[in-house]
């Protein structure tokens, strides 16, 4: 991905935002994230997904189905307070930003 290290935290709070409306899973974020035109792999999205829960953004329990065994994620108190200010942060920036044009 072009810009990558620009990019990445935006990709994270497409994962707070959508993990703070509903549980998420990798593939799913995958699809999700190329609709917005971030072409991620698994390779990048999943210790992404892996760091943000030891940093305590999302927390994440298992699901079997049948002998596959999906892990869905879910935003805790810390990443909706996280979310939170990168929203007012984002709005004062795109603000700023748009406002040169």
């Amino acid at each position: 991905m072009k810009h990558r290290d620009l990019l990445s935290g935006l990709v994270r709070l497409h994962v707070l935002h959508h993990a703070a409306e509903q549980e998420i899973y990798g593939q799913w974020m995958i699809e999700e994230l190329a609709s917005h035109g971030y072409r991620l792999s698994p390779g990048t999205l999943y210790p992404m997904l892996h760091k943000m829960q030891r940093d305590g953004y999302l927390t994440c329990r298992e699901e079997r189905h049948g002998r596959s065994v999906r892990k869905l994620y879910r935003i805790t108190d810390l990443g909706r307070e996280g979310l939170d200010m990168a929203k007012k942060r984002v709005r004062e920036f795109t603000g700023e930003a748009m406002s040169d044009e």
